[in-house]
């Protein structure tokens, strides 16, 4: 009974002429009534569904009391097993990189800025020859990009650099040699030297030095979620998690490459990240020997791309 009609009912009984005590109790013991008449409703509701439930089979019970907290459980445990790894990354991992990015020679915003002129020129001499309006819009890609084709690493690839990846070795000289990281269980990798298809193999950019000359080889390799990390040599599809721990490597870790039956010892010396448009980790420097690796970072993801930079130690 609401508060309104209780109030409603106290005026109809004072009205009628009738004492405020006994209309009190009265109505104090019509309540009582009715919470003794809904406690004995719910409990028979309450034996009732518990005799349903018994009748229902043993597997059909245990279905409705485990299945909403197993979908809960499954739930939180494949979110997290997605977003740890990712937070586990920054936490460990990004830390121990070098403080300094490899950066360009000329500022960013300049190479940019004359990048975006020498286009529109372009753009808008051919289009002048062909007697139509210069269209400023800029064009957008509406496919994902599939990033084992390693020309996809980076957007502003040019059609030499393109041309340059796709070239194969010339006859006679290193086509293919061997990479191993038994810090990261690595054995036996295969690196191509040229090529785009990072499926089959890990990638050395052409036109890099090769192990053991004067420069640095430059190698590329896949990664996934840390969880998906197979390496094995009977995992035929090895090379798309194979590079998904190089990030974990630390300082005087060994990377052996075998080329031409020689076999040359890198240490590692340091870690870094750096933005997708940074190909400056292509750049050589003569003056030493050295090996970096690469593969994009946090693993799983496309957002930045980790580089491991070891020093020639030796060969035999």
């Amino acid at each position: 009974m609401s508060k309104s009609q209780l109030v409603k009912l106290y005026r109809q009984a004072v009205a009628a002429g009738l004492p405020v005590d006994v209309v009190h109790s009265k109505i104090q013991t019509f309540i009582e009534r009715s919470q003794i008449t809904l406690t004995v409703e719910e409990q028979n509701d309450k034996k009732q569904l518990q005799k349903l439930q018994r009748r229902l089979p043993l597997k059909t019970r245990i279905i409705v009391h485990v299945l909403p907290v197993f979908c809960v459980t499954l739930g939180l445990f494949l979110v997290s097993n997605a977003v740890w790894p990712i937070l586990s990354y920054f936490v460990f991992t990004s830390p121990d990189l070098m403080g300094e990015n490899m950066l360009s020679p000329v500022p960013e915003d300049s190479v940019l800025t004359a990048e975006r002129t020498l286009v529109n020129q372009v753009q808008a001499r051919g289009n002048e020859e062909a007697g139509e309006a210069v269209a400023e819009a800029p064009v957008i890609l509406a496919e994902d990009l599939d990033y084992t084709n390693l020309s996809n690493w980076f957007p502003d690839i040019t059609p030499e650099q393109q041309e340059q990846l796709n070239n194969t070795p010339e006859e006679g000289q290193l086509k293919e040699y061997i990479l191993d990281i038994p810090a990261v269980n690595v054995e036996e990798a295969r690196v191509k030297v040229g090529g785009s298809d990072l499926d089959k193999s890990l990638i050395q950019y052409p036109g890099t030095a090769l192990p053991g000359e004067p420069g640095s080889p430059v190698i590329f390799g896949h990664s996934v979620l840390r969880q998906f990390y197979n390496p094995s040599l009977k995992n035929p599809r090895r090379y798309t998690s194979i590079f998904s721990k190089i990030m974990t490597l630390k300082q005087g870790d060994k990377i052996y490459l075998t080329a031409n039956g020689i076999k040359y010892t890198y240490v590692v010396e340091a870690k870094a990240e750096v933005k997708p448009t940074d190909t400056f980790i292509l750049e050589q420097n003569y003056d030493a020997s050295q090996l970096k690796l690469v593969t994009c970072v946090p693993e799983g993801t496309f957002l930045r791309r980790g580089v491991i930079v070891a020093r020639l130690e030796g060969h035999n």
